[in-house]
């Protein structure tokens, strides 16, 4: 018995095949019981039965093996479920035969508040408040549904039957095959499924509208949401039909099951979940309202809803063998869903925002306390923590790179043999580099073992020197300590035009490479640029004279806007690793002041959000010049876009006008504040004024929270009221999203006890934690008094983990770091180590980067030049 106990997996003796689940959810008592018999292989000599359970009450005289081929019943002389590795022992007086047989098992559980396994989330109906019943159980979590072998390879054949209520709606992974009426209750049956994991598996009940519609070779594709919301659902379900469609012809493998639902739930953790045919989702990342949604939401429904289906192949068909290879899965279905969405919105230039992604996975990559793509997991908690911008955002990122490389058409062709090789198994990184191999002849493993089996990436630095380039790369850290990793680099990089495109692999630290065409006469002043269109996932390092040129060619209009972002995104990010000056990175931001660009503008907002705090904790003195400098800079695109859209505009510059007006109201530009104040007045006597539509609410709402003081609250209260008023999930995240933006730390104390009120869903509190820099104090302490409270809602899943680098983070001082430390000393838990630990190693680097500013000469003539220089 012990041998089991304490072990990352489960033992390999009994394999299932098939399981016969019944559940009875009570919704009023929050409570279910269940059954369940499993066809098990007993491969191995064995009389213990191993699999997982937790949270469950298990009827020991429930419990039997009939093995097939005979009429004897074994009982357990043992049945104990060990809780703190959530698994299930079953200890048979004697040897189990070998080959099939059916294990049964009875149980009982609770519905729980904490989203996930079977939980409830609550929602009103005709005013009255009502519970349903839902499932998440990503990625270890059916275990607290019912007894199974709950890791990704052990796939089994799944028929479902379900007791619920006869006027409530009940969901599952496949279509319906019959109902019976019995007074009160219905039971409900399910076709069985094909085999699949059991993270994969769902069932929700509760009362739902939907809409309804079909793709050409026939699979019916269903939208539901909260009744009375069913047209909500409308671009959803269009993008669904569409992208099902895209995939069919991109894998070169028909969908595999006779339906798809996808379901919006009220109170869900993650933004979706891939359900094999039955694909849950947040309000926020499913519903679109044409009357109050805004073009960024519209754009999150689409991306959420391709990635989302791109996992019905790419994970549900294809599974991972482990979690391990999670990336797999996220890091592709992320990719591929820009592949989907650039296809049926092309007026988008969703490949251009993709830049987003890979800056967030740059961001964490360059932490010392990152990890590799590819991570060994030994215990079930440290699993949620890798579901973050390593195997989300590198993974996405270094498939692009792959992709890139390889050439399209090659990628493709590769990937769908991969698909048909491995459909209805499981598989590991390295089956995909094998096939990707085979496809195109390059030594696509060795290139990529260097990506994913280590941590981090390379700097490189480019000096032009003797008619030639010298290249040298090296790890980059944030911090700009230095590091020893090496990797397979696919260098590119243009000279003047795009026409001279150049590309090799830098397979040691340095080489150089000869540019005698670059050096003519003509040429003295031509720029280089390295990385072309960002598809590499590393960072470059010019020398001055390279830099200048390229600062030149930006201004000029030369270069691409993927290229305009990794310029600014790199010196950025080696300005905050001490490598480069602030007087450079700002004179630098100097050249983007005519930049219209929605993608390399929204980079822009948020490098002066962060160059501002930490100048503010540097040289406090110097933040009038330094605010006035950003307002010059978004003064262009301002006046071009103004508050109102334009007959006809583009998506982008939707998008765009609500973060620029946003941006100007942060830095306390007064005609932004005080044109803000009147619409929003406008907006509160008339929620369908044309004053202030989806696009431009939340940049009011800001601005709003500006002059909001604990003695002139006004704003403040009528943000709450309409936060009350509204019953659209997206609108009060526009509302809880900019509460924490005003100055008063009066405010952001109540604002922060509001988030964990019953009037905020727990997913959404995080919102809240957006605090200004006067708030970072006030969050902290808040979070120590509110600490036991945190740990009882979100302990035990993923959000628990943005609570502490929401408000660990934004801190800049060495004194900062001991004391969370001692905070945590007696208070750290597995599932929040790492994060905790990143979030130390940011608040360390904004430290050191706070001495540096205050260190740098001259500094203080420079921004007042750049704030009062006459262009």
């Amino acid at each position: 018995m012990e041998n089991f106990k304490g072990q990352p997996r489960l033992p390999k003796f009994a394999v299932p095949k098939r399981y016969d689940l019944q559940l009875k959810p009570d919704l009023s008592a929050c409570k279910f019981a269940g059954s369940v018999s499993i066809d098990v292989d007993i491969v191995a000599e064995t009389r213990f039965i191993v699999l997982n359970a937790a949270e469950l009450s298990i009827n020991p005289g429930s419990v039997s093996f009939s093995p097939r081929n005979s009429s004897k019943v074994f009982d357990p002389k043992k049945v104990e479920l060990v809780e703190e590795d959530e698994i299930l022992v079953l200890d048979f007086a004697e040897a189990l035969p070998l080959g099939l047989g059916v294990l049964a098992i009875g149980f009982e559980g609770i519905l729980n508040d904490r989203m996930k396994g079977f939980y409830r989330s609550t929602y009103e109906h005709n005013g009255e408040k009502k519970n349903m019943a839902v499932t998440q159980f990503e990625p270890a979590d059916a275990r607290r549904s019912f007894p199974c072998w709950d890791e990704p390879s052990f796939k089994a054949k799944f028929k479902i039957t379900l007791d619920v209520p006869s006027e409530l709606v009940a969901l599952s992974n496949m279509p319906v095959i019959e109902e019976k009426v019995n007074g009160p209750l219905k039971t409900v049956s399910y076709q069985e499924s094909p085999i699949m994991s059991t993270y994969l598996v769902a069932y929700v009940v509760g009362l739902f509208d939907y809409v309804e519609d079909h793709t050409s070779d026939g699979i019916k594709v269903r939208v539901y949401c909260q009744v009375g919301k069913a047209n909500q659902g409308e671009f959803a379900l269009k993008v669904a039909v569409r992208t099902l469609e895209l995939y069919k012809d991109y894998f070169a493998v028909p969908y595999p099951l006779p339906k798809l639902d996808m379901i919006a739930i009220p109170d869900f953790a993650a933004g979706a979940m891939e359900n094999y045919g039955l694909v849950t989702y947040r309000e926020t990342a499913l519903l679109y309202d044409e009357q109050h949604s805004a073009a960024a939401n519209k754009q999150r429904v689409a991306t959420v809803v391709a990635h989302e289906l791109a996992h019905q192949w790419f994970g549900n068909l294809v599974t991972m063998e482990w979690w391990t290879h999670l990336w797999l899965n996220e890091g592709f279905a992320t990719w591929v869903s820009y592949l989907a969405t650039d296809s049926i919105f092309p007026e988008w230039r969703i490949w251009t925002q993709f830049l987003d992604e890979l800056t967030d996975g740059l961001r964490l990559d360059g932490l010392a306390e990152s990890h590799p793509i590819e991570v060994e997991i030994n215990h079930a908690a440290e699993i949620d923590e890798i579901f973050d911008a390593i195997s989300y955002r590198k993974g996405a990122s270094v498939i692009r790179m792959l992709q890139s490389y390889l050439g399209a058409e090659c990628f493709q062709r590769s990937l769908a043999s991969y698909i048909k090789k491995h459909a209805y198994s499981n598989a590991k990184t390295e089956d995909l580099w094998a096939a990707l191999e085979e496809g195109s002849g390059e030594p696509v493993t060795k290139l990529m073992n260097t990506w994913t089996k280590q941590k981090g990436y390379p700097v490189v630095s480019v000096k032009f020197k003797d008619q030639k380039l010298e290249f040298e790369q090296s790890q980059f850290f944030s911090s700009g300590s230095l590091g020893d990793g090496q990797w397979i680099v696919p260098i590119t990089f243009c000279c003047g035009s795009y026409d001279k495109k150049k590309s090799f692999l830098l397979q040691t630290k340095s080489e150089n490479y000869d540019v005698k065409e670059f050096a003519s006469d003509s040429n003295k002043s031509a720029w280089i640029k390295l990385n072309v269109d960002q598809t590499g996932f590393y960072r470059v390092k010019y020398d001055e004279e390279l830099a200048a040129r390229l600062r030149y060619a930006i201004e000029n209009k030369y270069l691409t806007p993927t290229d305009r972002f990794g310029i600014l995104d790199d010196s950025f990010a080696l300005c905050m690793a001490r490598q480069l000056p602030l007087t450079s990175l700002l004179t630098l931001m100097g050249a983007y002041r005519e930049e219209l660009d929605y993608t390399v503008l929204s980079n822009l907002i948020s490098i002066t959000y962060k160059v501002g705090r930490i100048a503010a904790d540097a040289r406090p003195e110097l933040m009038d010049n330094i605010n006035q400098f950003f307002i010059n800079i978004f003064q262009y695109s301002a006046e071009k876009l103004g508050w109102d859209a334009t007959q006809g505009e583009s998506h982008l510059d939707s998008m765009l006008r609500g973060e620029i007006l946003t941006a100007l109201a942060m830095l306390g530009h007064k005609e932004t504040l005080s044109e803000a104040s009147r619409r929003f007045d406008a907006f509160l006597k008339d929620r369908n004024t044309p004053l202030l539509p989806p696009d431009t609410r939340k940049a009011a709402y800001v601005a709003v929270m500006q002059t909001v003081t604990s003695s002139n609250r006004a704003g403040f209260d009528s943000l709450l009221k309409v936060y009350r008023e509204t019953d659209l999930s997206q609108e009060k995240i526009r509302i809880l999203g900019s509460l924490p933006s005003c100055p008063d730390q009066g405010i952001i104390r109540e604002v922060l006890k509001f988030s964990l009120s019953p009037e905020v869903r727990s997913q959404d509190a995080m919102y809240a934690l957006a605090v200004s820099k006067e708030g970072r104090e006030v969050a902290w302490t808040w979070f120590k008094e509110n600490w036991d409270l945190i740990l009882k809602t979100y302990g035990s899943g993923f959000l628990i983990t943005r609570f502490v680098s929401a408000v660990v983070s934004p801190f800049a001082s060495f004194e900062k770091v001991k004391e969370v430390e001692e905070f945590f000393a007696n208070r750290s838990m597995p599932s929040i180590a790492r994060t905790l630990k990143q979030s130390l190693e940011r608040v360390n680097i904004n430290a050191n980067w706070v001495k540096s500013i205050q260190a740098e000469k001259n500094l203080g003539e420079a921004i007042q030049e750049l704030a009062y220089r006459k262009y």
